[in-house]
């Protein structure tokens, strides 16, 4: 699904992180990601926005999509598929895995990476571009995050077009 105006768009972790962090890399938390073997029930890989297969291996780790600590800098547990998969492209096109999903947190941050204060909701998927262009109206907005509604995890940022 496109976003109506396409103001909006996608963008997930980068291709080096996810690379780094399939290599071994250390999180957030300076440990190494975790294997798993995934069962194929919502284990949603934040570099190619899709559900991670049956039967296919995943890491769990600690993420802080923040270029530098600070009291706003949240990090959390995330998926990210074992082996190399194919970045989802920057576009307005709402990312595969967000379609089983009944809600996603949205929040907008300042270009200080801090929390803007009334723009975190919890909407249904096929809203967020609405959400997001309405949170875009406010000039202190740079991004948005977008997060499990549930548990708060980070599964990419949305921007400007």
């Amino acid at each position: 699904m496109t976003t109506p105006d396409s103001a909006i768009k996608f963008v997930s972790m980068s291709t080096d992180t996810a690379r780094a962090y399939q290599a071994g890399a250390a999180d957030a938390n300076g440990q190494a990601p975790e294997v798993h073997v995934s069962d194929g029930d919502g284990i949603p890989c934040r570099h190619c926005q899709e559900d991670v297969a049956a039967g296919e291996r995943y890491l769990i780790l600690n993420h802080r999509p923040f270029p530098a600590p600070q009291p706003y800098a949240e990090s959390g547990p995330i998926f990210l598929h074992a082996e190399s998969c194919s970045r989802y492209p920057e576009v307005a096109d709402l990312p595969p895995v967000f379609a089983t999903r009944k809600l996603i947190l949205i929040k907008g941050y300042n270009a200080e990476d801090r929390i803007v204060y009334g723009t975190g909701q919890s909407v249904p998927p096929a809203e967020i571009a609405d959400a997001a262009a309405a949170i875009f109206e406010r000039e202190d907005v740079a991004y948005i995050h977008a997060r499990s509604a549930y548990n708060n995890c980070f599964q990419c940022r949305i921007e400007r077009a």
